[in-house]
């Protein structure tokens, strides 16, 4: 576990595993479930649910720039724009477009 205590670049870690945890632990040279373990003791989430926090914010951050949905649903990673879409509406209570096009809507999510 030590290993993991000296990395300071966790957010662009996760961009680099394509928000994925097994790609994040194999960058970290750890299993998955020493990841997990990890994450529960210092953070309380798992690596999962951080990721997808992180994701989600990167996705906020973009929308916020006049990045298209399409755009960053490729950016993040998605195949699909549509499957953003449907995870992003999960997460926040609403659809990107809804965030594209409202600042109020923004304000409320960050």
């Amino acid at each position: 576990m030590t290993k993991l205590n000296n990395i300071k670049n966790w957010p662009e870690l996760a961009r680099l595993a394509n928000w994925s945890v097994m790609a994040l632990a194999k960058q970290c040279g750890v299993s998955v479930r020493g990841l997990e373990l990890y994450f529960e003791k210092t953070l309380g989430v798992t690596p999962k649910a951080w990721l997808a926090e992180k994701r989600q914010e990167q996705a906020i951050k973009l929308l916020s720039q006049g990045i298209s949905v399409k755009e960053v649903a490729a950016e993040l990673g998605y195949k699909h724009a549509h499957h953003f879409s449907r995870t992003f509406k999960r997460l926040s209570g609403c659809y990107p477009t809804q965030i594209a096009f409202s600042p109020q809507k923004l304000r409320v999510l960050v």
